[in-house]
């Protein structure tokens, strides 16, 4: 009975002893993912499911993003001495025989000067271009260089750059010189055409601001009225006529006085040109649309137009391809029309001896110095009339 009841006991033993070895396993291993997840309690039927709250914010309107701000024109500064600049305005005085340094910020940039320096080959103007500005140093300068110096920012892409003209820097530079008070010129008489479309500039520049300006004509001797209106002068430009007429055509010169000094500028011989308002309106006639071979052929090109306004014509026709020469007859008069003094131009085509190769177009363009207009006709060449046929 004992010895039953001790079995026992060992095995009840044995039993809790595994148990609480698997119980302990079953705490260290993990447990999966989906067994970790817990489950949704069921709800009872007929009740209610709670509806997810969706908050509602107000759209903000996205804001168009701001153009990035323009780059800002360069500025041209003058180097007075070593350390020590000031910023150039619309125009500056240099004393003659004294040292330019201009700097403009950027790289790169461009410059541009008067025609004679660049046409220079003595080496006193050098630019250089450092890694954030240019320099541009002109060195025993003299009257002549006075005029419009400009800094050119440079877009590039690549290899390909250009000139930024809305953002360039300029500045007119007088080189003061006591004893020339006009910017020297190689010409004794400039040329000047007086054009009824357009202002007319008499470019008698002086190198000094303070040097008193006048306009005088050489024949009769006599100064010209300059009223701002029809004539006006800049000290940058010189006279302008606005309006150019006839009697404003001549030789005329300039007159400084600085100080003491009194000097005449090279003189001006100012021709009058009739400017036309447009183009020529030519007419063209044949004197035979339909011409039988061996006859003379005559074509007429015609136009009436504005009194002292030159035309040119000139002709297209069969026969040039063949050599066959043009042989013309050119005319101008004078006639009077609506109460208006006209001018008729006319040229007139001649073929001797037509034959086969004369048939076809025939075209007169006639020019003026506001354009060319061209006109034409068409010519058709029958065959040779017989003997019976000329006698009928």
């Amino acid at each position: 009975m004992r010895v039953r009841l001790l079995f026992i006991l060992v095995v009840a033993t044995v039993f809790l002893l595994d148990f609480a070895q698997c119980q302990k396993k079953e705490k260290e291993e993990p447990r999966p993912a989906a067994e970790k997840r817990q489950k949704k309690k069921a709800k009872p039927p007929g009740a209610k499911t709670a509806k997810p709250v969706v908050k509602k914010t107000k759209a903000t309107p996205s804001r168009p993003r701001p153009d990035p701000p323009l780059p800002s024109p360069p500025v041209l500064t003058q180097v007075l001495e070593r350390g020590k600049f000031q910023k150039v305005g619309d125009s500056l005085t240099v004393q003659a025989g004294d040292t330019l340094e201009l700097r403009c910020k950027g790289k790169p940039v461009e410059w541009a000067f008067p025609d004679y320096l660049e046409e220079e080959d003595e080496g006193r103007l050098r630019v250089i271009q450092h890694s954030k500005y240019s320099s541009l140093v002109l060195v025993n300068s003299t009257g002549a260089d006075t005029g419009e110096y400009i800094c050119y920012p440079m877009y590039c892409e690549d290899s390909d750059c250009r000139r930024e003209y809305d953002r360039a820097a300029k500045t007119f530079i007088f080189f003061s010189d006591p004893q020339e008070l006009f910017v020297p010129s190689a010409e004794y008489y400039e040329v000047v055409q007086l054009r009824t479309n357009r202002p007319a500039t008499l470019p008698c520049q002086v190198t000094s601001p303070d040097a008193m300006v006048t306009l005088h004509r050489e024949f009769p001797p006599e100064e010209v009225k300059v009223d701002g209106v029809e004539i006006s002068f800049n000290l940058k430009k010189g006279f302008t006529i606005h309006r150019p007429k006839a009697h404003h055509a001549g030789s005329l010169f300039c007159m400084a006085s600085y100080r003491d000094l009194r000097q005449i500028s090279t003189k001006y011989m100012l021709i009058y040109v009739n400017y036309p308002v447009a183009p020529p309106s030519p007419t063209i006639r044949a004197s035979l649309h339909s011409v039988h071979a061996g006859q003379n052929l005559q074509v007429t090109c015609t136009v009436l137009g504005e009194s002292e306004v030159v035309i040119d014509f000139t002709w297209e026709y069969p026969g040039q391809k063949i050599g066959r020469p043009p042989y013309t007859q050119d005319s101008t008069w004078t006639l009077r029309s609506g109460g208006q003094t006209r001018q008729q131009s006319e040229t007139v085509l001649m073929v001797d001896g037509v034959r086969a190769v004369d048939q076809g177009t025939y075209t007169c363009t006639a020019s003026n110095l506001a354009g060319s207009t061209s006109v034409s006709t068409t010519v058709t060449v029958l065959p040779e009339r017989t003997a019976r046929s000329r006698h009928h």
